[in-house]
Protein backbone atom coordinates (compact mmCIF):
# COMPACT_ATOMS: atom_id res chain seq x y z
CA UNK A 1 0.00 0.00 0.00
CA UNK A 2 1.48 3.70 -0.91
CA UNK A 3 0.67 7.08 0.86
CA UNK A 4 -0.21 9.94 -1.25
CA UNK A 5 -1.20 13.39 -0.13
CA UNK A 6 -3.99 15.66 -1.77
CA UNK A 7 -2.83 19.03 -3.07
CA UNK A 8 -4.98 20.23 0.21
CA UNK A 9 -3.31 18.36 2.59
CA UNK A 10 0.10 19.94 1.41
CA UNK A 11 -1.22 22.98 1.99
CA UNK A 12 -2.89 22.67 5.56
CA UNK A 13 0.89 21.10 6.34
CA UNK A 14 2.32 24.07 4.86
CA UNK A 15 0.21 26.38 7.23
CA UNK A 16 0.37 24.62 9.89
CA UNK A 17 4.55 24.94 9.51
CA UNK A 18 4.28 28.62 8.98
CA UNK A 19 2.14 29.44 11.64
CA UNK A 20 4.40 27.60 14.31
CA UNK A 21 7.38 28.91 12.16
CA UNK A 22 6.69 32.43 13.37
CA UNK A 23 7.36 31.24 16.79
CA UNK A 24 9.94 28.37 16.29
CA UNK A 25 11.34 27.18 13.02
CA UNK A 26 13.37 24.11 14.50
CA UNK A 27 10.12 23.51 15.94
CA UNK A 28 7.92 23.88 13.23
CA UNK A 29 10.07 21.60 10.78
CA UNK A 30 9.94 18.63 13.68
CA UNK A 31 6.10 18.95 14.27
CA UNK A 32 5.38 18.49 10.38
CA UNK A 33 7.74 15.40 10.38
CA UNK A 34 5.54 14.49 13.06
CA UNK A 35 2.64 14.57 11.52
CA UNK A 36 4.03 13.11 8.18
CA UNK A 37 5.33 9.85 10.29
CA UNK A 38 1.91 9.74 11.83
CA UNK A 39 0.40 9.31 8.33
CA UNK A 40 3.16 6.88 7.21
CA UNK A 41 1.82 4.63 10.04
CA UNK A 42 -1.11 4.23 8.85
CA UNK A 43 -0.31 2.38 5.33
CA UNK A 44 0.64 -0.43 7.68
CA UNK A 45 -2.72 -0.57 9.82
CA UNK A 46 -5.37 1.73 7.40
CA UNK A 47 -8.40 0.82 9.26
CA UNK A 48 -7.10 2.02 12.89
CA UNK A 49 -7.60 5.18 12.88
CA UNK A 50 -11.30 5.74 13.60
CA UNK A 51 -14.06 7.02 11.48
CA UNK A 52 -14.60 10.59 11.01
CA UNK A 53 -17.99 10.91 12.67
CA UNK A 54 -18.85 13.70 10.43
CA UNK A 55 -19.27 11.20 7.33
CA UNK A 56 -19.47 7.67 9.41
CA UNK A 57 -18.18 5.86 5.85
CA UNK A 58 -15.43 2.74 6.99
CA UNK A 59 -13.14 3.84 4.05
CA UNK A 60 -12.43 7.90 5.37
CA UNK A 61 -10.90 7.89 8.67
CA UNK A 62 -8.76 10.06 10.91
CA UNK A 63 -5.67 9.95 13.23
CA UNK A 64 -5.09 12.24 15.97
CA UNK A 65 -1.52 13.58 16.45
CA UNK A 66 -1.15 16.00 19.41
CA UNK A 67 -4.31 18.87 18.23
CA UNK A 68 -4.17 17.92 15.16
CA UNK A 69 -6.43 15.48 12.81
CA UNK A 70 -5.29 13.58 10.30
CA UNK A 71 -7.86 12.72 7.53
CA UNK A 72 -7.35 9.64 5.16
CA UNK A 73 -9.15 7.98 2.48
CA UNK A 74 -8.51 3.69 1.92
CA UNK A 75 -8.53 2.40 -0.91
CA UNK A 76 -7.18 -1.08 -1.68
CA UNK A 77 -3.71 -0.20 -3.09
CA UNK A 78 -3.19 3.29 -1.61
CA UNK A 79 -3.98 6.20 1.49
CA UNK A 80 -4.92 8.92 0.59
CA UNK A 81 -4.64 11.61 3.14
CA UNK A 82 -7.22 14.58 2.58
CA UNK A 83 -6.71 17.33 5.10
CA UNK A 84 -4.93 18.10 8.26
CA UNK A 85 -6.25 20.30 10.93
CA UNK A 86 -6.54 21.72 14.30
CA UNK A 87 -8.78 19.22 16.53
CA UNK A 88 -10.72 22.08 17.88
CA UNK A 89 -12.09 23.06 14.90
CA UNK A 90 -14.87 22.07 13.69
CA UNK A 91 -14.51 19.61 10.01
CA UNK A 92 -14.31 22.55 7.13
CA UNK A 93 -17.08 23.22 5.50
CA UNK A 94 -15.52 23.02 2.46
CA UNK A 95 -13.23 19.78 2.72
CA UNK A 96 -16.87 18.06 3.35
CA UNK A 97 -17.45 18.79 -0.09
CA UNK A 98 -14.65 17.21 -1.58
CA UNK A 99 -15.05 13.86 -0.10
Amino acid sequence: MKLFWTETAKQDLLSIKQYIATDNPAAAKRWIETLRKRARKAVHAPLSGRKVPEFSRNDIRELIEGNYRIVYQVFSDKLVVLTVFESHRLFPVEKVHQI
